[in-house]
């Protein structure tokens, strides 16, 4: 039975790739993956496995998306977007839900049924619509700032939805205004004591924990924060989701949002798609062929009626009728939260399995065509309006200049960098792990952000994709054989710089991606070197010439030095060989010295006080020269018996 029951899991796993990388071809969302293999694997399908099974795996799905959802809500971005958020997004909800509840009513549905299908059809995707916006660079234009601002709004009107849901699953199945009444002020309990006890302490627990440089226990501690605050609402009779939405909120505006977010995203991408395949679950395939048309329909009364609303709003509060169609086209779409409340709707019994299935395709299907839609909103608009295709020349703000260099790692070698690109002007930005470096960094006004470059979402966050140079100033072994292919990975053309101790994985570093390799140590003793020369009288050209030379032969004449007491004997070293007459190499070319078989170097020779460098394999070696060899030390030593003897 168990092993039937592990076969089952593992062939609905085959389904999910293969339908997420089917999606992934079409350009379309893998939330339509999850939701196909749900269907194909519940009750409507193969009836593999019950929704009932995938519920409490799916809430912790929730309760992370939740979470997450709270680290992107940004309070001081919603205060200063306040007029639009909540005049824009406040009109967008009320109106779409207000039509939709007056409909429902109209077509014989109960209140509680009609106000649940308004706040579903009234969010659009938060996810979908930030994630092509930004792709097509339209987050800084004036449509773009208003989608986001009716999305900060939708965010918003989540939490009182959240707090009403469960009251209105209660037996009583009608809750009066005591109830209501009730919910609210927990609601406002539990938001102030989460808003008091976190900002306090949830800084001060991932100071600790940042502190301990564990990955594993910053992942944990991550894991228990966004879980405990969901129980912690959940005792109160409220939504676990909310109390999850709050503690994101919180850690948000904090310096660890980024890393929070790499984090916790293999878990919450996992558990989400298993929540979206529990979705699929309550998809009835016979009731999808059966009520077709109707989906159909209302896909067809949803987008545009949402289009419409939207560009109504937008005309009367004085936006162009370009910018008002682009926004309205923007927000056409159902939102990934929506299958959350049907799924919270459906689990307390306040809608039937007919209207939740009819409602899940046609929030599916509207999200498969929102990139279709969004990305070609420009030629809709001109088919239908004669007003053009051009939505991208509307600029609402001048664009922040963008950083041309990434630096990892912000310690004495990063910060001295940062310091000379700042007096150049030129922008940059920093990824660092010291969690007090980079607090106090930010305070200083520093574009520095807390994060392991490590991970592929923290660099591509950090804006990997858009720089011109990578600077990786650590010299942590592991990170910097983790980062590099990473990076070469990510940005193939990109130049990056590495800086290392010395030079003894030097080729390594090349091969591994790096554009040049800095050894420190060796890098200080060429400055020095520059420093005697300049003050002995040589000109500067010559210096430069001769440092560049160095760095282009690898440092290879910072090589080999003449041994001392203190010498370490596992490093090539340099000995002196005075031939004298009775010398086996006297008369011999340099290239009847089978220098390659005794694995040595001869570096220069010396005659009559002249040294001569890299000397050709027909120099002919003549009685008193001297020979510099280079090489590991016993090596050297078989060498110069070879040269004096045979």
């Amino acid at each position: 039975m168990e092993q039937a029951f592990l076969v089952k899991i593992l062939l609905m796993l085959v389904i999910a790739i293969a339908s997420i990388a089917w999606f992934r071809r079409l350009g379309l969302p893998a939330i339509l993956a999850y939701l196909l293999t749900g269907m194909l694997s519940g009750p409507g399908g193969f009836d593999w496995f019950s929704q009932q099974q995938m519920q409490s795996v799916a809430e912790l799905g929730v309760v992370l998306l939740m979470f997450t959802l709270g680290l992107e809500f940004s309070l001081p971005r919603l205060l200063a977007m306040r007029r639009t958020v909540f005049g824009l997004g406040s009109a967008q909800v009320i109106v779409t839900s207000s039509v939709v509840v007056l409909v429902s009513l109209a077509l014989g549905l109960s209140l509680v049924e009609a106000m649940i299908i308004g706040a579903v059809i009234a969010l659009s995707s938060t996810a979908i619509v930030l994630k092509l916006l930004n792709e097509q660079g339209w987050l800084r234009r004036r449509h773009g700032e208003l989608s986001v601002s009716v999305l900060l709004f939708q965010d918003l009107a989540v939490i009182p939805l959240l707090i009403l849901l469960p009251l209105m699953g209660s037996e009583s199945q009608a809750a009066n205004h005591s109830e209501i009444f009730i919910a609210l002020v927990k609601g406002i309990v539990a938001f102030v004591a989460l808003m008091a006890f976190g900002r306090w302490a949830l800084p001060k627990l991932f100071d600790e924990v940042a502190r301990s440089r564990s990955n594993e226990l910053f992942v944990l501690t991550t894991l228990v924060v966004a879980t405990l605050t969901g129980v912690f609402t959940h005792w109160l009779g409220l939504s676990m989701a909310l109390g999850a939405f709050m503690a994101g909120m919180l850690l948000g505006e904090s310096q660890y949002r980024r890393q929070l977010e790499a984090d916790i995203s293999p878990f919450r991408d996992l558990l989400m798609g298993l929540f979206f395949i529990s979705i699929g679950m309550l998809l009835d395939l016979t009731l999808v062929v059966s009520f077709w048309w109707q989906v159909l329909v209302i896909l067809l009364a949803v987008v545009v009626g949402k289009i419409a609303i939207l560009f109504g709003i937008l005309r009367l509060s004085g936006e162009s009728t370009k910018i008002a169609a682009t926004s309205a086209i923007t927000l056409a779409q159902v939102g990934e939260f929506s299958f959350v409340v049907l799924a919270l709707a459906v689990n307390y019994q306040l809608l039937s399995s007919e209207i939740s299935t009819i409602l899940v395709m046609v929030a599916v299907i509207s999200m498969g065509l929102a990139p279709a839609l969004i990305r070609h909103c420009g030629e809709i608009i001109g088919a239908f309006g004669g007003m053009g295709a051009d939505v991208e020349n509307h600029s609402v703000s001048p664009k922040v200049r963008q950083a041309q260099v990434l630096i990892l790692g912000y310690g004495r070698v990063g910060q001295t960098v940062a310091r000379f690109l700042r007096s150049e002007a030129v922008p940059y930005v920093v990824l660092d792990l010291d969690p007090t470096r980079v607090s106090e960094a930010r305070i200083a006004g520093e574009p520095v952000l807390f994060g392991d470059a490590c991970k592929r979402s923290l660099l591509l966050e950090a804006g990997l994709l858009d720089v011109n140079m990578l600077v990786i100033s650590f010299c942590d072994g592991r990170a910097l054989e983790e980062v590099l292919p990473l990076a070469r990975e990510l940005a193939p053309q990109l130049t990056i710089l590495v800086r290392t101790r010395d030079d003894s994985n030097m080729t390594e570093f090349e091969q591994a991606g790096a554009s040049q390799v800095i050894p420190e140590s060796l890098e200080g003793s060429l400055m020095l070197v520059s420093q005697v020369l300049y003050r002995c009288g040589v000109p500067l050209t010559r210096i430069l010439k001769r440092l560049e030379s160095e760095r282009r032969n690898h440092y290879h004449y910072l090589h080999g030095f003449f041994s001392g007491q203190e010498s370490d004997f596992t490093l090539e070293q340099l000995h002196a060989v005075a031939l004298p007459a009775s010398a086996w190499a006297v008369g011999k070319r340099l290239s009847q010295v089978p220098v390659a078989r005794l694995r040595i170097e001869i570096r220069a020779i010396r005659r009559s006080g002249a040294e001569v460098e890299n000397p050709p394999s027909d120099w002919l070696l003549q009685a008193d020269d001297i020979l510099l060899l280079q090489g590991k030390p016993r090596r050297v030593e078989r060498a110069e018996i070879f040269l004096l003897g045979g």
